[in-house]
């Protein structure tokens, strides 16, 4: 494999998507500049329908950011002082801080290795009377695994299953079942670096409940049900009619950009294992064989699950020495986790301490994000997998 001396690999390069994109974005921002809706209005109103119908949901209710969606489903779900929410340890901090800044108290559980997804055992050993709703995060890209079976326990006994989508727009399972259809409702980031970002922040909540939908759609303004009359405590979630018009155009390219994702996240996993650095995936320990362990896609009827690849995260072992030695010859990464939320200072109240939940720790250490975006030439794919190879050879 030829890596090149001088091929430089950013971990993103949003300048590369926008550049095709200028002239269909300028139009549509000159759209909403000439009807002087400014927030909210018609321009959302299409978004909302046109990302239904790519989700093939009945609803959607823009917000003004992911986080911002995720807090007003729990204010809709009149969650506050005295309830518990179980959430991963193992994801982003807003999927349990919208509860704590409620009142409410998260409750962490463990993820799996392989999907990353909260484990099903977990939920079910932590659910107490006090327990209203359970939030499950679609990690990277990909359908959390044990999302359908999470259902049943929700169901079972009566709680509220919430879907974290926010990495994971257009993600499905291999029944057909894509996010929003497990739970309540799924929560959407439209954060720039997403597979589909706005301009800003931006988010979303898409749901099959008719009822939920109208609450939201109040709750996201002031809960104002007509001018100057309010329903319920609610916020300024609104989401701006400029993000809205960069993103219809945005959403009609993504069924495109996710495909493309998906082909070098497979192309990735061949070069890995034609570098001798992977015998495959789904591997869980490190050996001989695998000084890099694949992220696993799931499977059913040997159909593979539909992952949209908002990153391709692998675990290594050395993980800040081969980030430095990948940094040091150009080459790009980040750490989607470094500190599991257990752990995490702000949550220090809560009483947990390292060792309670060792497979999300285990994590902490071992995760590293590749470059993965449309854009990403397979040159510059050689080069991060051929890099990878010669830290290995040089330093194991």
């Amino acid at each position: 494999m030829d890596t090149g001396d001088v091929v430089r690999v950013p971990f993103l390069n949003l300048a590369a998507q926008h550049e095709a994109l200028q002239q269909e974005i300028e139009e549509a921002l000159q759209r909403v500049i000439r009807s002087y809706q400014f927030v909210l209005g018609s321009e959302v109103e299409e978004l909302e329908q046109e990302c239904a119908a790519y989700l093939h949901l009945p609803y959607a209710v823009a917000s003004s950011s992911g986080t911002d969606a995720l807090l007003m489903v729990l204010m809709g779900l009149g969650i506050g002082p005295g309830d518990e929410v179980i959430v991963p340890t193992w994801t982003f901090y807003a999927t349990a801080s919208v509860a704590a800044r409620l009142y409410a108290r998260p409750v962490f559980a463990d993820t799996e290795p392989r999907g990353f997804g909260i484990r099903t055992e977990e939920v079910e050993r932590r659910v107490t009377p006090r327990t209203r709703a359970v939030i499950v995060a679609h990690l990277y890209g990909q359908i959390a695994p044990a999302t359908e079976a999470i259902r049943e326990v929700c169901k079972h006994y009566g709680i509220a299953l919430i879907e974290d989508a926010a990495q994971a727009f257009g993600a499905q399972c291999s029944n057909g079942f894509g996010i929003g259809r497990f739970g309540l409702c799924a929560c959407v980031s439209f954060y720039p670096t997403k597979n589909l970002g706005a301009w800003g922040d931006a988010g979303m909540v898409v749901t099959q409940d008719a009822e939920l939908a109208g609450q939201l759609r109040l709750l996201r303004n002031h809960g104002m049900e007509q001018r100057y009359l309010h329903r319920y405590i609610g916020g300024n979630f609104r989401m701006d009619a400029l993000q809205a018009a960069v993103l219809r155009v945005k959403l009609r390219r993504l069924a495109e950009w996710n495909a493309r994702r998906r082909a070098l996240a497979h192309r990735y996993e061949r070069l890995f294992q034609e570098a001798g650095l992977a015998e495959g995936v789904g591997a869980m320990e490190f050996d001989a064989r695998n000084q890099v362990l694949l992220p696993a896609e799931l499977y059913a009827n040997a159909t593979p699950v539909p992952h949209v690849y908002h990153q391709y995260v692998v675990r290594v072992r050395h993980r800040e020495k081969l980030r430095q030695y990948l940094a040091d010859h150009g080459i790009g990464t980040e750490v989607y986790y470094p500190v599991p939320l257990h752990l995490q200072p702000a949550f220090h109240s809560l009483g947990y301490r390292p060792g309670d939940f060792p497979v999300a720790e285990r994590l902490a250490a071992e995760v590293l994000a590749l470059p993965i975006y449309p854009e990403l030439t397979l040159q510059q794919q050689d080069a991060v997998v051929g890099r990878i190879a010669e830290f290995f050879r040089r330093y194991d």
